[in-house]
């Protein structure tokens, strides 16, 4: 049987959410973004028209669009809103993927014995619509990759229906930059070689692909050949990751305990990033000296952050410790996770902020975790004694 794989893309998902709340922003440029040195988080199709693009920074899309209309952007009410839209896709789907933010996949096999899988999902984003006030683009088809493909496709046309007999053709003339795993570095390296479109892309032998650009040049150019056997996660709200410290000499030393709580943060923050996952709830845990253990958790808007982050666990730690006696173990757990690479608060941070993040999470990833550290969290070491890290389901 032919798998059947929805994507969901909710279309330019933060403006939609602001032209929800206040009409008067429908139909001029607008651009959902941080201040003078901040970047584009989002921006409309009116604005996209004058070449304004995501992760852009904010001088240069007002170069580009200088009428465009620019907003700070409120993540509480996207987030809000995604979890409203999510509810309505599981109350429906049999086994559902929320990829990030604002776009799902969803596994519908089978559908077709009972009900036309394209009319099924159709009356699906039809009722997301209705019930959320958000538009949407939808694509179906044999699997993952060629299902978001469509999606892309239909945001200038319509809602795609890609069955597996046509899925060669469909690929064919579009360009190898529309397969998800093809960023701007492997692109310059094909084009040099004439290799713009997607069947010039499958007809080339795979093992001079993964020659040219190493281990990912079988899995593109199974992609180039419509091929994607990954299945679709289901999504839960439960899984978290976490980790915990227990101090060999029971402690009352507030200034300290923040301190490791920071470094906490700063290694479960980069692990976020690293493995592109989102948090929504922030839970800190303490045991006292007698074994008393108490937990206080609070919501917050998606993000891998770590100077948001560590505020929140800052202000939970400062509610839940006060009793002041001695403290054995304290504990950090991100849950509520969400596949998605915001990496930072996009609305508040500058350019620079973003830099100092990515060159941050190089180094960490080439040399190691301790390689560079706040320095407020440097007091936190983690070894296989004292630290727990693990994620649940």
């Amino acid at each position: 049987m032919s798998r059947a794989i929805v994507h969901i893309d909710m279309n330019t998902f933060f403006v939609s959410c602001e032209r929800l709340t206040n009409s008067e922003l429908n139909g001029i440029p607008l651009i959902i973004g941080g201040g003078d040195r901040g970047v584009v988080a989002s921006c409309s199709y009116e604005a996209r028209k004058f070449g304004v693009r995501s992760a852009m920074p904010i001088h240069m899309a007002m170069k580009l669009c200088p009428q465009a209309k620019i907003m700070k952007g409120d993540m509480e009410l996207y987030s809000r809103l995604s979890h409203d839209i999510t509810e309505i896709i599981q109350e429906k789907a049999p086994v559902v993927e929320k990829a990030s933010i604002d776009e799902f996949y969803l596994d519908i096999t089978g559908m077709d014995k009972f009900y036309g899988s394209y009319r099924w999902t159709d009356e699906l984003a039809q009722r997301i619509t209705k019930e959320t006030g958000l538009p949407l683009t939808f694509a179906l088809s044999v699997n993952k990759t060629v299902s978001k493909i469509g999606t892309g496709e239909g945001k200038q046309k319509q809602n795609l229906e890609i069955p597996e007999h046509l899925v060669q053709s469909f690929l064919n003339p579009l360009s190898i930059r529309k397969i998800p795993m093809v960023g701007q570095k492997t692109f310059e390296l094909l084009s040099r070689i004439g290799i713009r479109t997607i069947q010039t892309l499958s007809e080339m032998p795979a093992e001079s692909l993964q020659q040219m650009i190493g281990k990912n040049g079988t899995e593109l150019w199974k992609k180039a050949n419509g091929i994607d056997n990954t299945p679709v996660e289901p999504y839960t709200e439960r899984k978290s990751i976490s980790t915990e410290h227990t101090f060999s000499q029971d402690t009352i030393d507030v200034l300290k305990l923040n301190r490791i709580l920071q470094g906490m943060v700063e290694k479960l923050a980069y692990q976020l990033r690293a493995e592109e996952w989102l948090t929504s709830t922030v839970t800190v845990k303490i045991r006292y000296a007698n074994f008393d253990t108490e937990t206080k958790q609070s919501r917050v808007p998606y993000t891998s952050a770590d100077h948001i982050l560590t505020q929140t666990v800052t202000d939970l730690f400062t509610k839940l410790y006060q009793r002041r006696m001695r403290l054995r173990l304290i504990g950090v757990r991100f849950s509520g996770l969400v596949r998605g690479t915001y990496q930072i608060d996009l609305f508040n941070d500058t350019e620079e902020m973003l830099a100092l993040y990515q060159a941050m999470d190089r180094m960490k990833t080439r040399y190691g975790f301790d390689a560079v550290m706040r320095c407020a969290g440097a007091s936190f070491k983690p070894n296989n004694k004292d630290e727990i890290l693990k994620r649940k389901k």
